[in-house]
């Protein structure tokens, strides 16, 4: 679920730390686009194969949270990644049940 924080727009982009992290089954991710685009962002395990896709789509400048519940996967180490324009950035979150 995408969720739009903040109608301002942001002067640069932005991927935030998950939280909770870690987290058990479900965390939110916070991020910013100072320009409207197509923004994509995947879902990685530790040896780097993607898992999910949970934003693929055209977005207005501002400030998203997005929800990731991890239903059906095993604890361990995951990253999140975006990317929009010019603009990629990856972090990593951990999964503990």
């Amino acid at each position: 679920m995408l969720t739009i924080l903040h109608r301002h727009y942001p002067t640069a982009y932005s991927l935030e730390q998950n939280y909770p992290n870690p987290f058990n089954p479900s965390t939110k991710i916070n991020f910013s686009i100072p320009e409207s685009g197509f923004v994509t962002m995947k879902i990685y395990n530790s040896i780097g194969e993607e898992i999910g896709t949970l934003l693929n789509e055209d977005k207005s400048a501002g400030t998203y949270e997005v929800d990731f519940v991890a239903e059906g996967l095993t604890s361990g180490i995951y990253f999140y990644s975006i990317t929009t324009g010019n603009f990629t950035q990856t972090k990593k979150m951990i999964l503990l049940k």
